[in-house]
């Protein structure tokens, strides 16, 4: 077990450099001038241009504003943006609301989806089955931003029992009804998936093994149908973590949510470059560890994947 923790561990290297690379690249190498377009109209004076340039390193090659970019990520000093605010506090401020947004979203959606889905999968053809399918298909088909103007009317105005808007301090019943609508597309995808695959597990050989000696309906059920089940499910949801950091910009928009969706869009809209390129590459670190602990929930759930 431990080799193959460790082999994973090492493998997270090239991707981490791949991929940050690749984001600096696309951000920095694209057309145009960030500092002359700070001016406006009017511009800014030359010799303005060139401090901000000689502080920002952008006189330097391409590989050599890289290596800066490292050394801030791992000194955790990536200086200031062109408004002069430091970036990680920036990022500090923003990180917190949606990182809680998210988990809260990977709950409801883990629970509901895999709980659903079990009872539909092993309930397959029945009148439960097709209910869940429709609502499921009508989850995936209405965008997020209708689910959440539907959502406001129904829970919020209509009912009130959730908030309508989060705000700048948001508390757990605040976040309540954001987080339903983010996790709602995934939670379908997710209660399908364990559907499908728990009715195909429930006719393997080896479960159809299990009841011929004798073993309980619940034992055969977790040991056997559900364990099995989970795996490409794992695969899904450890993903899924960073498509719900990121794609959160729309229901932080709906909801009036200061997080990381509204900080990266306006970042981009001001070519605030640093605090985009900082922004995605701590959305690539959470990508990486939610897949290696995704990798490690493999090990457990099929132990004969740590020795492949």
């Amino acid at each position: 077990m431990l080799w193959y923790i460790g082999r994973r561990l090492l493998q997270v290297i090239p991707v981490f450099l791949g991929a940050t690379l690749l984001i600096y690249g696309m951000v920095f190498l694209r057309p145009g001038d960030p500092v002359a377009a700070l001016g406006g109209e009017r511009g800014l004076p030359e010799a303005v241009q060139d401090q901000i340039r000689e502080q920002f390193h952008l006189n330097e090659p391409f590989f050599v504003q890289y290596l800066y970019f490292l050394k801030g990520i791992f000194t955790f000093d990536l200086g200031p943006d062109f408004s002069g605010r430091p970036v990680a506090e920036t990022i500090a401020n923003a990180f917190p609301v949606t990182f809680q947004l998210a988990i809260m979203a990977l709950v409801i959606e883990t629970v509901f989806g895999i709980g659903f889905g079990l009872i539909a999968g092993m309930r397959k053809g029945k009148f439960f089955d097709s209910t869940v399918l429709v609502w499921t298909l009508l989850l995936i088909a209405v965008p997020t931003f209708v689910l959440g103007f539907v959502a406001q009317i129904i829970f919020g105005v209509q009912l009130g029992w959730l908030p309508v808007t989060a705000g700048r301090d948001p508390d757990f019943e605040s976040l309540l009804m954001p987080a339903m609508v983010l996790a709602g597309t995934s939670m379908a995808y997710i209660l399908r998936l364990t559907r499908t695959s728990v009715a195909e597990n429930l006719t393997a050989d080896h479960v159809r093994t299990a009841r011929a000696k004798g073993l309980s309906r619940g034992k055969v059920t977790n040991r056997h149908v559900l364990r099995n089940s989970l795996i490409p499910v794992v695969t899904f949801i450890g993903a899924d973590l960073g498509n719900l950091m990121a794609g959160s910009i729309v229901t932080e928009g709906i909801f009036n949510i200061n997080g990381v969706g509204g900080t990266l869009f306006q970042s981009i809209t001001r070519g605030e470059n640093v605090t985009v390129v900082a922004i995605a590459t701590i959305l690539v670190l959470v990508y990486i560890a939610a897949n290696l602990f995704v990798d490690l929930l493999y090990a457990v759930l099929d132990p004969r994947i740590r020795y492949a």
